[in-house]
């Protein structure tokens, strides 16, 4: 098996095809990773995304700085990783934040049932959840995909 790094355009290539990855904050030290729906804006270099008011939002609030992580594997031979370093910014429904809230719906609806992971609840007995839109700043990207060389290479 050989491993080879990516560029940071290969890793933008790899964020902008996936739409599904795992999102890392940290609160006193101790991170949390939960598994996100995304979309990824190449022009303003972030990552949009939805969440119900819970633990996740509460923690990108009190620290923004996280990371954003997509895996591509067919097997132990071939697989690509990326993870994206960066900051929360929550966008409010306020006038102020029209434009990007206008982006974030544009990006977002572009794959069906872009909201359900972000409204679910957690029982029955739960009123219905607040709603937040936040996009990721990109600081920096990191990237590596493996393969196999085939017999004879």
């Amino acid at each position: 098996m050989v491993i080879h790094g990516l560029t940071p355009d290969e890793c933008r290539e790899v964020l902008g095809r996936s739409r599904h990855g795992k999102l890392a904050c940290a609160r006193d030290g101790q991170p949390y990773v939960v598994p996100i729906s995304f979309y990824l804006d190449p022009e303003e270099n972030c990552a949009y995304s939805f969440s119900a008011v819970g633990q996740k939002i509460e923690w990108m609030r009190g620290n923004p700085k996280v990371c954003l992580e997509v895996d591509e594997i067919v097997d132990q031979f071939h697989w690509t990783t990326v993870v994206a370093f960066g900051r929360y910014e929550e966008i409010p429904d306020s006038r102020q934040h029209t434009d990007a809230r206008r982006r974030a719906h544009e990006l977002l609806q572009r794959h069906a049932e872009w909201w359900l992971p972000g409204i679910g609840r957690l029982n029955a007995t739960e009123g219905h959840p607040t709603s937040v839109i936040y996009r990721i700043h990109i600081d920096r990207m990191t990237g590596r995909r493996a393969d196999r060389p085939r017999p004879g290479s």
